[in-house]
């Protein structure tokens, strides 16, 4: 896990949605929220964001705190425990193709709710959800495929391109978000059924992971599968290089050159993985200062100065329009 996966960070909808089924379950939403460090105001804030390490760490204390490894989706709880099984009767299969007819075997045995389906049209393969699933709320969908695409990745250690992701339902937060948490795969929504879509030559890949490392992932497979990356994207190249030095970030032409790449080529596969320069600047200067704004010690001119910016007010401007607070009630709620 790196210390850059950790400053990535996504829209407040994912907390929302992991919190939906406690408070009807009588537990203490904001405890759970201060324990991850994050200010429960933020919910109310629809541009809020949080890193994706409190997205794993929520979702876990949530799991943990209703008993259940659906959230409340389900018809009925999902027994803690449920994924660690289903991760001992995978780990020995040879291919991918091998581990994901097991794994919708397992849930499909379990009669939990997440009923999944493998199948190939033309030269695709596809996992499918059970119909009956989206009656248990969108989040439950988001879940169930994230969480396939995730361990797949984990189970042969390479980032599985995915054709495309459908979802049933409308889109609850931007379409940015939900391409960050599928890797940058296209994803739409208010299709006819909820699945992955990828080329059938991957179920032919190599697990790689191993009894050994089982052990090792399952101290907390969340966060593991959130926040490993094997992202060798353009969006990744250009990000890497403009970490390097966020107060003096290097233009499109400069990282162009790094990358020997024409300016024009880069741009034309930056917006092929849905995304732009200016887009990618941004984003790490948001995540930079969420994560930095956590640290009491930094005052929030120097948070200012880690972000890339040489003026605290430009900082302030920017910070409200990306969250909604200006960052001294950001680090105030925290």
């Amino acid at each position: 896990m790196s210390d850059a996966a950790n400053k990535v960070s996504v829209s407040v909808h994912f907390a929302k949605a992991i919190l939906k089924h406690c408070l009807e379950a009588g537990i203490d939403t904001q405890a759970l929220l201060r324990g991850q460090r994050i200010p429960p105001r933020l919910l109310h804030e629809p541009q809020a964001r949080i890193s994706i390490q409190q997205v794993a760490d929520l979702q876990t204390s949530a799991m943990q705190a209703l008993g259940d490894e659906s959230l409340g989706y389900a018809d009925r709880a999902v027994p803690l425990g449920t994924w660690d099984m289903m991760c001992h009767a995978v780990i020995t299969a040879q291919t991918l193709g091998q581990a994901l007819h097991r794994y919708c075997r397992f849930f499909e045995l379990m009669d939990g709710g997440m009923q999944l389906e493998l199948s190939l049209e033309g030269d695709a393969a596809k996992v499918k959800l059970a119909s009956t699933a989206s009656t248990h709320g969108a989040y439950f969908s988001e879940l169930c495929l994230l969480n396939t695409h995730r361990f797949a990745c984990w189970l042969v250690q390479e980032e599985l391109p995915l054709r495309e992701v459908h979802f049933q339902h409308p889109p609850s937060t931007r379409a940015a978000d939900y391409r960050l948490m599928f890797m940058g795969n296209p994803v739409s929504f208010e299709q006819e059924d909820a699945c992955l879509f990828f080329g059938e030559s991957l179920l032919e890949k190599p697990v790689m992971q191993t009894p050994e490392s089982l052990r090792r992932y399952l101290i907390h497979p969340v966060l593991t599968m959130l926040t490993t990356s094997y992202d060798f994207s353009w969006t990744a190249r250009v990000r890497a290089q403009l970490r390097q030095n966020l107060l003096f970030m290097p233009e499109l032409t400069d990282v162009a050159a790094a990358l020997e790449l024409h300016p024009q080529t880069l741009r034309r596969r930056l917006a092929a993985e849905g995304n732009t320069f200016k887009q990618i600047k941004s984003d790490i200067r948001r995540d930079t200062a969420l994560h930095f704004l956590g640290k009491r010690a930094l005052s929030v001119e120097e948070v200012a100065h880690r972000a890339g910016f040489s003026e605290a007010s430009a900082f302030i401007r920017a910070f409200k329009g990306w969250t909604g607070l200006t960052p001294y009630a950001y680090r105030k709620g925290l």
